[in-house]
């Protein structure tokens, strides 16, 4: 039953991914009619909303857009960072609605940043259990099948959790941007559409992921009944 759940979402995680980069592909081709660029947009937005405490800066790789709230930054892939394009200000733009967030103590996003050690242990130490079952290790036969099983619903309840709370958190930072980019008379209603629609499958890989969380929940949760 396990395999059959991870190869669900495997496959509807890899189409949502696709359809993702698809989409930023597609819409980097199509320059903004401000001519800004995603640092450009990203600053804008900052000052608009009086934010003069958060650095915006480059990181390598694509897709690997995000905002650290630990030392206020936005961090933007190269791509996103020089762009000129509808991409790249979809995503500099959303980047800076989680910048809100923080400023405006939004509290989904204060939540989720009060649950990132949790949930790294727990991460951490259900692949430790996983590893150590697969290589037959003695020491978790010391331990009831029960036990075990009640281990791993209760940090998956963990990991779930915050899978759930990220929704929010990321939908609403999109809803922000667009509410922006609508106001800020530097792009063109078209334009708006494109960022939506890029925004829109950006945030359905959250939902995937969420699903799937929940998913492992339910599948752990009906074994300890057995």
């Amino acid at each position: 039953m396990i395999w059959i759940i991870m190869i669900l979402f495997m496959v509807v995680g890899g189409f949502v991914s696709n359809r993702l980069k698809n989409k930023f592909k597609k819409y980097s081709k199509i320059a903004t009619s401000s001519g800004l660029s995603g640092k450009e947009i990203a600053q804008k937005m900052l000052e608009d909303h009086n934010i003069n405490n958060v650095r915006i800066i480059s990181v390598a790789g694509k897709l690997t857009d995000h905002y650290n709230p630990q030392d206020r930054t936005i961090n933007l892939s190269a791509d996103v960072y020089n762009g000129r394009h509808v991409s790249a200000a979809a995503v500099a733009a959303h980047e800076c609605g989680h910048a809100i967030q923080h400023a405006t103590s939004y509290q989904w996003l204060q939540m989720r940043s009060q649950m990132v050690p949790m949930v790294s242990f727990s991460s951490k130490l259900m692949n430790i259990i996983m590893i150590l079952g697969l290589i037959g290790a003695g020491v978790l036969k010391m331990f009831p099948f029960a036990t075990i099983i009640l281990v791993f619903v209760i940090l998956q309840a963990v990991v779930t959790l915050f899978t759930l709370v990220t929704l929010p958190v990321e939908f609403d930072a999109s809803r922000r941007a667009l509410i922006w980019l609508k106001s800020a008379n530097i792009s063109t209603p078209q334009e708006v559409n494109f960022a939506e629609d890029a925004l829109k499958w950006a945030a359905s890989t959250y939902v995937v992921a969420a699903l799937a969380a929940a998913a492992y929940l339910l599948y752990y949760v009906a074994l300890l009944k057995e």
